[in-house]
């Protein structure tokens, strides 16, 4: 079994933990503080726990044996040590990121993968001037990564085809869903699609064109139950004998539609104000309430998780 490995014990790095257990892999928590690394222990104990106890805990190994694949680590050389692959979860601060990346590009070899959990920050930004520049890359997982199993994977310019490979394939084999990008572009993939939609949302809420809890029934209740299945070019693929066939008959509507979309919003001023009135209606912004939603968000992926695998090998 190969190590791998996670720097920073924080919410991403527990989770991450938990998937490569899962998946059978050995890991080494790291972290400078030994209080953070016994508390993320802790805490995944008691998440494994619960998720056994509700039947959505992964892979094929109990409670027990995951939890004994993961070790805790307060050095950095000893927690690099044998590992095959190492993925940086600290806060999303560019300067913090460099730093930990250039400790780390001073005592690894020449065949371990540095992979970064950014979600926004470029790998050129990242990378630039590293000796290992081409070990080097970006697994962006998708929150909680436990159930929504998307990883977008983003080559700096110099980064080796066989790391995306090797990164693609290691993906894979612990059950998550990698998608590779050809080139770094901001926000890559997802926050791109995901920003679109927020700022159509937005403008129509802002414009008067419908309440905000309904903007978002439109998406749970509608295209999120199409979209947790299949993505926008499958959708036309299938709503029309085609997409060329789709194109022939929407073409025009859809540019006419798009034509009349505005420019980016601030987000904020009246229309921010008018959102998180209702949302805080029916969310109220208290930590207590907050999380038991969250819990509730994080139970509804984790049956449309084992829904999706079902349908799958059916």
């Amino acid at each position: 079994l190969a190590d791998n490995y996670f720097l920073f014990s924080g919410l991403i790095g527990r989770s991450w933990a938990m998937v490569f257990a899962a998946g059978g892999f050995k890991v080494k928590l790291y972290d400078i503080a030994q209080q953070q690394l016994t508390s993320a222990l802790e805490n995944i104990r008691k998440q494994m726990k619960e998720l056994e106890d509700s039947g959505f805990l992964k892979g094929t190994l109990s409670v027990e044996q995951q939890l004994a694949l993961i070790n805790i680590c307060t050095d950095l050389k000893a927690a690099v040590e044998g590992a095959t692959f190492i993925q940086e979860c600290t806060p999303e601060n560019l300067e913090l990121k460099k730093m930990i990346f250039s400790q780390l590009d001073l005592i690894v070899g020449d065949n371990v993968i540095l992979s970064s959990s950014t979600s926004c920050l470029l790998p050129s930004k990242l990378f630039t001037g590293l000796k290992h520049v081409k070990q080097c890359i970006v697994s962006h997982p998708v929150n909680p990564p436990y159930f929504v199993p998307l990883v977008e994977i983003i080559p700096h310019p110099e980064t080796d085809p066989s790391t995306t490979e090797r990164t693609y394939t290691l993906m894979k084999k612990i059950g998550q869903s990698p998608v590779k990008l050809n080139r770094e572009i901001e926000g890559f993939v997802l926050n791109r699609l995901q920003y679109a939609v927020i700022s159509e949302a937005w403008r129509l809420v802002g414009d008067g064109v419908i309440s905000p809890t309904d903007l978002d029934l439109v998406m749970s209740d509608g295209l999120g139950m199409r979209y947790a299945f299949i993505g926008p070019l499958e959708t036309m693929h299938l709503n029309a004998e085609g997409i060329s066939n789709y194109c022939e008959r929407y073409r025009e509507g859809m540019r006419l539609v798009l034509n009349t979309c505005g420019p980016v919003p601030e987000f904020s001023g009246e229309i921010e104000q008018k959102i998180s009135q209702a949302m805080s209606e029916k969310i109220p912004v208290v930590p207590k309430v907050l999380d038991a939603r969250r819990k509730w968000r994080d139970e509804c992926l984790a049956g449309l998780s084992k829904l999706k695998k079902q349908m799958k090998s059916d």
